[in-house]
């Protein structure tokens, strides 16, 4: 049986990873080293399936050169036979030893596309660094993987696209309990309609669109509440600006995070995901999951959006960077009940056609044995 060291950073809880233990622990002999604050929710889980999970405290380029030396340190006394690293600081500060060490399988997984070029230029050098270390690098969509070909002259033959899969019947079946325990903590004065946004608060998220789009809901729904979960990032001050500059108090909500994503998604008559353009979402989990949770949606496409998403038949599309788009798709959906009840079985038909768990199992397990 392989050893895989599976490498992730600044991760609370990040469901997949439990979906992916789940499903190939029969397969692959799993271990985990986990790069940021101690005692997260993910090595807790770990911890209970019996599976090893190495933690290194870490909290920013003070702590580089340690973090690399610990996993160093780790992977050669583990001697695994394949490393797959997630997000930046995993990617470098795992690569990086796995690469010394001449560990045969290298991998990374291309969580960002365009990001470094619009926003972060000193990045780049890290991401070529990243793909020069590793034998094989998962692209999250095709857009990823022709970035990575015609921008930063990776081989073809070094990438492999994999599109993330999910638990379909963990978005779609009701825990009415969970519902009901989160209307209860989040919105216990029962305001209706709840329009929902699941982002980090970041410039590229388009958040900053979409609070004034509620602003006119108001207008005609002032009894409607706007909830904002993973409510924390580099944008949030300006966020935080609009909010108290456009909208009344108690018409929102921000929520820093949830660990009942499911339950979540069922509170919200609509969902809004509006990224600035087609290529900064490198995939955009946020579409996949709220179709599948049967949440009707309106979206921007970009990322993955752009090869399953279709205007009108699974979700309402809006151009990018348009406020008052928004407002408009989001008034129809709340008041065009042929066209809700559309979108979601639509919307739920092609997450169960497209991103099933057991197609990314298996072509994540081929890259393993290969």
């Amino acid at each position: 049986m392989k050893k895989v060291c599976i490498i992730v950073s600044q991760i609370d809880r990040a469901i997949a990873f439990e979906w992916t233990v789940e499903g190939l622990s029969k397969q692959f002999d799993f271990s985990f080293v986990l790069i940021g604050k101690k005692g997260s929710f993910l090595s807790r889980y770990l911890k209970e399936k019996g599976i090893e999970a190495y933690e290194i405290e870490c909290s920013g380029k003070k702590d580089a050169l340690r973090a690399v030396w610990k996993v160093f340190n780790y992977l050669r006394k583990k001697k695994v036979d394949v490393v797959h690293t997630h997000l930046v600081e995993a990617t470098l500060y795992g690569l990086l030893p796995a690469w010394i060490l001449r560990i045969k399988r290298r991998i990374y997984t291309r969580h960002h596309s365009d990001y470094n070029y619009k926003y972060s230029p000193k990045g780049i050098k890290y991401d070529k660094l990243s793909n020069w270390w590793a034998t094989d690098i998962i692209a999250i969509t095709e857009q990823v993987r022709q970035l990575l070909i015609e921008r930063e002259n990776v081989s073809p033959k070094k990438i492999t696209l994999i599109h993330h899969g999910i638990d379909t019947t963990y978005f779609k079946n009701q825990d009415e309990q969970g519902i009901r325990e989160l209307s209860a903590k989040y919105n216990p004065q029962s305001r209706q309609p709840v329009i929902g946004v699941i982002a980090r608060q970041t410039h590229w998220k388009g958040i900053q669109y979409t609070i004034p789009a509620f602003a006119e809901l108001l207008k005609t729904h002032p009894d409607a509440l706007l909830i904002l979960a993973n409510a924390s990032g580099d944008y949030e001050a300006e966020i935080d600006r609009m909010l108290a500059a456009q909208l009344p108090a108690g018409s929102y909500l921000k929520i820093k995070y949830e660990y009942d994503t499911s339950s979540l998604y069922k509170l919200f008559d609509v969902y809004v995901h509006v990224p600035i353009d087609e290529v900064v979402e490198a995939f955009g989990q946020v579409y996949v999951e709220a179709l599948a949770a049967g949440t009707p949606s309106v979206f921007t496409l970009s990322g993955i959006a752009l090869d399953f998403i279709k205007d009108r038949h699974n979700a309402v599309v809006v151009p990018h960077c348009n406020s008052e788009a928004i407002g408009k798709a989001i008034a129809e959906v709340l008041t065009n009940d042929s066209l809700r009840s559309t979108i979601i079985s639509n919307g739920r038909e092609v997450v169960e056609e497209k991103f099933s768990l057991q197609p990314f199992f298996d072509k994540l397990s081929h890259l393993y044995e290969k």
